[in-house]
């Protein structure tokens, strides 16, 4: 399904009682480096993404980063609130590095250059600190990856938020301009808040679902409203 209507605009995927238009939605999808599949996932109809384990990183080999692995929706998001449900499990050749990584890419462009902030359950669940710190993460790609930024300024583009592995969570990402807030679970008040979101407040594009490392990804009850042009 290809969005072009104006602002307040609706794009759906996943969630709906038709199981037919579901797998339109999933077939409508552009995808990098990931597979698709319609599923139900603990009582909700939803997107399954899955990625090869030959492209698991090698932590001895390589710098742990994130990369492109995602599938998205053709549709010219500037600015407006991005809301979908979102659940993890790790695979069971999932590394040891793995943390249930899943989130959402926004602005997405030709180039396929694009703003994302997504979760690691696991890390929320632990009781190293430092890791519970790390439950939620923002990059721009593909030149403002974690560990850039958390080595020219730790911590203020990560936070921590209760989640988990294999349960559902909800997402909901606000844009307006340089700024990204995330609220998670219907909370009132954002668990992280991006001013100035690297790829500039010009940039526009797709919206999608991305997953990195060891993850089986599951999306569900996608909906994009734009505001203003």
């Amino acid at each position: 399904m290809k969005a072009t209507a104006g602002a307040g605009a609706v794009l759906l995927a996943g969630g709906t009682a038709n199981a037919a238009a579901e797998e339109r939605s999933v077939n409508a999808f552009t995808v990098s480096r990931v597979s698709l599949r319609q599923t139900v996932y603990k009582g909700r109809g939803a997107v399954e993404m899955t990625m090869p384990s030959s492209a698991y990183q090698d932590p001895a080999k390589e710098v742990l980063t994130d990369r492109d692995f995602m599938a998205w929706k053709d549709f010219d998001f500037h600015d407006g609130t991005i809301d979908a449900y979102v659940a993890s499990k790790l695979a069971p050749d999932a590394p040891s590095y793995a943390r249930g990584f899943i989130g959402i890419s926004f602005r997405i462009d030709a180039e396929k250059r694009f703003e994302n902030i997504y979760l690691r359950p696991v890390n929320s669940q632990v009781e190293d600190q430092v890791r519970r710190n790390h439950s939620i993460q923002y990059f721009a790609y593909p030149d403002f990856l974690f560990p850039k930024l958390r080595k020219e300024e730790p911590e203020k583009y990560e936070s921590y938020v209760d989640i988990d592995v294999q349960e559902w969570i909800h997402m909901r990402i606000d844009v307006r301009g340089s700024q990204a807030k995330l609220f998670v679970n219907g909370a009132p008040r954002p668990s992280l808040v991006v001013n100035d979101l690297k790829l500039g407040p010009e940039q526009r594009g797709g919206v999608g679902f991305w997953i990195e490392s060891g993850t089986v990804g599951y999306f569900s009850g996608l909906r994009v409203r734009r505001v203003g042009r």
